[in-house]
């Protein structure tokens, strides 16, 4: 059985099409879609697509997704978000490398909405096409850890609960998985469509999180696996080089090279030196609903 679990908060707008993504395919497996959310806006926009709703009590995504662990049936468990929809395909895609016994969870690929023309719209294209999907490809073909997108993945019933006080519950998720000895597939037909911050100000709060819940890793982890750093971004910087079209997108990438660094630093600082609470570095961001 396959369970689907959507995690949203205030999402009551896209809500909807994100369940209705699901509803749509032709899913063989016997499943349910079930939405976890602590405002009733939502879950209420929700019950009018006949799905299990859950009200968490509004402490964060870790404490929502441990619910939903407790309250799911399914043995392979479809995590997703309220503000994001899927390709048609995605549930099949997602499930056929489970076939391996070896395979624990399957990582999805995020695929920008934004306009490319932006600054912005273009960090989203650059990052979610060289950082994310061909990061993913050249891992998975050499066999190594590849961290899970919390937009859409799916991972096997063998998690009981995670850390409440993670900043990125979709990492934490996938080192648990690796430490299981089981291996992280990915799947790049499986779409997932996203809309990425429209502003400085919350382009910084969703990279400050991400960022950050990378970096909280080993404090859950013993010897975690490192796909993520600012060093190892330089590393493969020449992949970035080779995507910008014009002499516009060149220098929005020169750009990023120097906002990624004020970012690392940042982070560096919140966690390591002013020791800041889930509560303090975990913020809404508005402009990508």
């Amino acid at each position: 059985m396959i369970s689907i679990i959507i995690t949203a908060y205030k999402e009551e707008k896209t809500i909807g099409r994100s369940i209705e993504s699901f509803k749509k395919q032709k899913i063989k497996d016997k499943h349910e879609i079930i939405v976890v959310a602590p405002d009733k806006p939502t879950l209420t926009e929700a019950k009018k697509h006949k799905v299990k709703t859950l009200k968490d009590p509004k402490k964060g995504k870790p404490v929502a997704l441990n619910l939903a662990f407790k309250k799911a049936k399914g043995n392979i468990l479809i995590l997703t978000d309220g503000d994001v929809y899927s390709s048609e395909n995605v549930v099949k895609e997602l499930i056929k490398p489970f076939k391996d016994p070896k395979i624990g969870a399957v990582a999805a690929r995020p695929i920008s909405l934004n306009n490319r023309k932006t600054m912005l719209g273009y960090w989203s294209h650059l990052l979610t096409d060289i950082g994310a999907h061909k990061t993913r490809l050249r891992r998975s073909k050499q066999g190594k850890f590849i961290l899970c997108s919390g937009y859409l993945y799916a991972m096997r019933n063998i998690i009981d609960k995670i850390p409440e006080d993670a900043l990125s519950d979709d990492a934490v998720i996938s080192h648990m998985i690796w430490k299981k000895s089981y291996k992280i597939a990915y799947a790049p037909k499986a779409l997932v469509y996203v809309k990425y911050p429209t502003n400085f100000k919350d382009w910084f709060i969703q990279k400050r999180r991400s960022t950050g819940g990378y970096n909280q890793i080993p404090q859950y982890i013993k010897n975690p696996q490192r796909m993520r750093s600012f060093f190892r971004e330089l590393i493969y910087s020449y992949q970035a080089w080779a995507y910008p079209r014009n002499l516009r997108e060149f220098f929005y990438t020169l750009a990023l090279y120097f906002v990624k660094l004020y970012l690392w630093i940042r982070i560096f600082i919140d966690l390591n030196i002013k020791k800041k609470t889930l509560k303090e570095v975990w913020k809404r961001v508005e402009s990508t609903k």
